[in-house]
């Protein structure tokens, strides 16, 4: 079974994710701040790492930054999810290495599609 770590400050939302994340074939590990993702890199990675934009003191686009300026993660899938953003935010995101960008709330054939997109787009099967 392939993992995912959700990052995210809503406790619904990575509930609802978790869920069709589960129908997808994925373990989830939540976190509901950045720090604490960026914390546990130390002991290992996710086979996929879905961020939200707006979170408080790091936002996903910092995530985002950190992650991929580690070239050892460089061909790690990253989903971008938010309820709010600008065309700025999903620009900003796409160019600093984000591989899809869904729109909150999220159905199960968005969230798949992205998947599928973020693991072609890093060659992952």
């Amino acid at each position: 079974m392939k993992t995912a770590w959700y990052v995210d400050d809503d406790q619904e939302m990575i509930q609802a994710v978790t869920l069709m994340m589960s129908l997808l074939d994925f373990e989830v590990r939540p976190f509901l701040h950045p720090r604490a993702a960026a914390k546990a890199f130390v002991n290992g990675r996710p086979d996929l790492l879905i961020l939200d934009i707006n979170m408080p003191g790091v936002s996903g686009i910092e995530m985002l930054e950190f992650i991929r300026l580690r070239t050892e993660y460089i061909d790690l899938p990253i989903i971008m999810l938010s309820s709010e953003y600008t065309d700025a935010q999903v620009d900003e995101a796409l160019a600093k290495g984000a591989d899809a960008f869904v729109m909150k709330p999220v159905t199960l054939d968005e969230l798949e599609e992205a998947i599928q997109k973020a693991f072609r787009i890093r060659g992952v099967s």
